[in-house]
């Protein structure tokens, strides 16, 4: 059906990339396909729009010429809406905003199409996930697996955990995009749900859905935005392609006032709903805008530290006390600003204090850097296995290109590949290609180990950790890229490199005999 479907979206990103017959995930109206670019294999995502989906059902019409062509209205302006979606994504760089790699297209069959980063689930389809869960009695520690077109042009399983960690990891990246929005782009979001927030090939989670999006009231631009028409339900038009009330601010609601803390105050209930059971906001309205307002009639229906914020399972004591209270409030005077969330107690641990170390990682000093790599293998233990090698492992192998960081970098590269469940295919696609540029490619191999004391610091790593190595490459891979820095170390006029290249034959013999 998909594939079918699929043939008919005749397009420049159906030319260029491989696109899967079958969608991976939806989010709103998209339907996402994992992807990969011909001419660079690069793994992607294909967001297709099908505009047969606003077509309403019978009952819903009525009758009359007149119904008709207001239809047809709403229905172009919804279109217009999810063009503007990835045109913002092409306006708005920044690595809490989910990336585009193709613009957006209108194909002959009156669809959309345009293509991201490799996003593995939204946030709303992992949720709904954790909820068929749960309901089964799985538990909710249980990792959610979903299969992704890998850059090799094989479907791999991927995990992903929803624990503490990976939600305040996950929340630090949305408060950073949203920081960008309204200090930088002077824009605030309007429409932050589930829907809105994807996560990546690496666990980060980024922002889109930004089809509302709109420059607040009391900046330069006046706001793109009316309240009065996107707030009213129009049972003609799919719920997807409209305001979500139950994650909307009663700034909007019930003031008219579009301002940034009105996204604040949607993260607040997003939040909620990352810990809610089953995973949704905690005001339920059914589209209904005088349902809205009844709840904010009485401080009974609206959540609240006293009503553990209408939250059906006891929330964590520093989200509910300290930072709740700053952004499910009435007034968006009280709320936090997208900064200020950034520096709550709520994320005062090491394990949240490394990742963020981790990312600003290319702004420390040498220093910081090396400090910092010797801290890593104590603390590494603590991390889920998803972090390790999803969001560390790439960092570290992207500062292999730091010399003096080179032996640190390779003992903590390889305690994650023990640690991790996927560690062959990590070692085979991540760590191999580093292996290979760093000691084979780099000029001439003896005369820079004569030269590089930093080089056969990492050499002699590599050597001490053969077996590991041996375990998770193939008989081919060891053969073609794991021998030669072998042969590398047996020339060194460095002893102790010799005698590490000798040491390996434990692990260098069995590994032949399945060549």
């Amino acid at each position: 059906m998909f594939s079918s479907a699929l043939k008919s979206f005749t397009s420049n990103i159906g030319s260029n990339y491989s696109i899967a017959p079958q969608p991976s995930s939806t989010s709103g109206p998209w339907k996402i396909f994992d992807a990969k670019k011909k001419s660079t294999g690069k793994a992607a995502s294909v967001f297709i729009f099908d505009k047969k989906s606003l077509e309403p059902s019978a009952s819903s019409l009525g009758g009359g010429r007149g119904n008709s062509s207001s239809v047809k209205r709403a229905q172009e302006e919804v279109i217009d809406r999810l063009k503007k979606e990835a045109s913002s994504l092409a306006r708005l760089r920044h690595p809490s905003v989910l990336e585009l790699a193709e613009p957006i297209e209108e194909t002959r069959s009156g669809g959309l199409m345009f293509a991201t980063e490799q996003v593995t689930v939204s946030l709303a389809a992992l949720l709904a996930e954790k909820d068929e869960q749960e309901r089964a009695g799985r538990g909710a520690g249980r990792n959610s697996c979903y299969v992704v077109r890998g850059n090799d042009g094989q479907d791999e399983i991927r995990e992903l955990e929803l624990d503490e960690l990976e939600i305040q990891k996950g929340l630090l990246q949305i408060a950073k995009g949203l920081e960008f929005l309204h200090q930088s782009a002077k824009l605030v979001h309007a429409n932050l749900t589930p829907e809105a927030i994807f996560v990546n090939a690496k666990s980060d989670w980024k922002i889109s859905g930004l089809a509302f999006s709109t420059p607040f009231s009391d900046s330069a631009s006046s706001p793109s935005l009316s309240l009065s028409e996107v707030l009213n339900h129009d049972p003609r038009l799919p719920p997807t392609v409209q305001l979500n009330l139950d994650y909307t601010s009663p700034d909007f609601v019930i003031d008219n006032n579009i301002n940034p803390s009105a996204d604040m105050f949607s993260l607040g209930l997003l939040i909620i709903a990352l810990y809610n059971s089953p995973h949704r906001s905690p005001i339920e309205t059914h589209e209904s805008l005088s349902a809205y307002r009844r709840t904010f009639s009485s401080s009974s229906s609206v959540p609240n530290q006293t009503n553990n914020y209408l939250s059906s399972v006891p929330l964590p004591k520093n989200l509910s006390s300290e930072l709740l209270p700053r952004l499910i409030t009435r007034r968006p005077a009280q709320r936090l600003n997208a900064m200020e969330f950034q520096q709550a107690q709520y994320f005062d641990n090491i394990l949240v204090s490394t990742i963020r170390f981790l990312d600003d990682l290319p702004a420390k000093t040498p220093t910081e850097k090396a400090q910092f790599m010797r801290g890593l293998a104590k603390i590494m233990p603590q991390f889920p296995k998803t972090v390790l090698e999803r969001k560390l492992l790439p960092a570290l192998l992207e500062e292999m290109k730091d010399r003096e960081l080179l032996a640190p970098i390779l003992l903590n590269v390889f305690a994650i590949i023990k640690a991790s469940p996927s560690g062959k295919r990590a070692f085979t696609d991540k760590v191999i290609p580093r292996l290979r540029d760093i000691c084979l490619t780099q000029g001439n191999a003896k005369t820079t180990a004569e030269r590089d004391p930093t080089k056969e610091a990492g050499l002699m790593i590599v050597l001490e950790n053969m077996k590991v190595v041996a375990d998770n490459c193939s008989g081919k891979e060891f053969r073609d890229d794991i021998l030669p820095i072998i042969a590398l170390g047996l020339s060194s006029p460095t002893h102790a490199v010799v005698d590490a290249a000798l040491s390996t034959l434990p692990a260098v013999l069995p590994a032949l005999d399945y060549s």
